[in-house]
């Protein structure tokens, strides 16, 4: 069949048309109908189903998550019981109200002890922070570098946390040849409880 052929066929008898070209047509007709029927009714359950299964994927992910964490849920507990009890027991170094002038003579007594001369002992207004407080004590003594070195240490010894800050060691002037002045600020920490203090 010819071009001229085609264009002599007739739309209003198709039953006419030669068999290949009425196949050709039911191929185009077909494949019209899968397409558009693709796009109108299949496309749609194909986006719904890539969502769906990436919707899977996070919650399979978060299923193996906290399944990790129920495995391990006793181990957990066992580590928060051990956190809950090493905080009481750092919460117990930490002086109440009552000890913290008990904990001021603990301080001078163990510089004198070290073999140190206190020229000022001045404790600072109480600073208070999230749950606790500090306790902020100008100091000022006189000695050698190895009684400093024990007073220090006599201080990481005591019961109760105390740090020391801003440390700044000289010579002392004039008279004293080997004697040593430091100041620092010693610090020591005040649990605050629910009543506020």
């Amino acid at each position: 069949m010819t071009l001229e052929e085609l264009n002599e066929l007739d739309f209003s008898n198709i039953g006419e048309w030669p068999a290949w070209v009425k196949a050709i047509l039911i191929l185009l007709l077909c494949g019209l109908i899968v397409t558009g029927g693709y796009f109108l009714l299949i496309e749609d359950q194909y986006n719904r189903l890539a969502q769906v299964q990436r919707k899977e994927q996070d919650l399979r992910h978060e299923f193996e998550h906290k399944q990790a964490k129920a495995a391990n849920l006793d181990a957990y507990k066992a580590q928060l019981a051990e956190m809950q009890e090493t905080f009481g027991a750092m919460l117990r170094q930490l002086p109440d109200k009552t000890e913290v002038a008990a904990l001021l003579v603990d301080v001078s007594q163990t510089g004198l002890a070290a073999g140190l001369e206190f020229e000022l002992f001045q404790p600072q207004k109480e600073q208070p922070r999230e749950f606790y407080a500090e306790l902020p004590i100008k100091l000022r003594v006189t000695g050698n570098y190895h009684e400093f070195g024990q007073f220090v240490s006599g201080l990481a010894a005591l019961p109760r946390i105390v740090t020391i800050y801003d440390v700044s060691i000289s010579r002392r002037k004039g008279k004293g040849g080997g004697i040593l002045v430091m100041n620092a600020t010693a610090k020591t920490y005040r649990y605050l409880d629910e009543e506020g203090g």
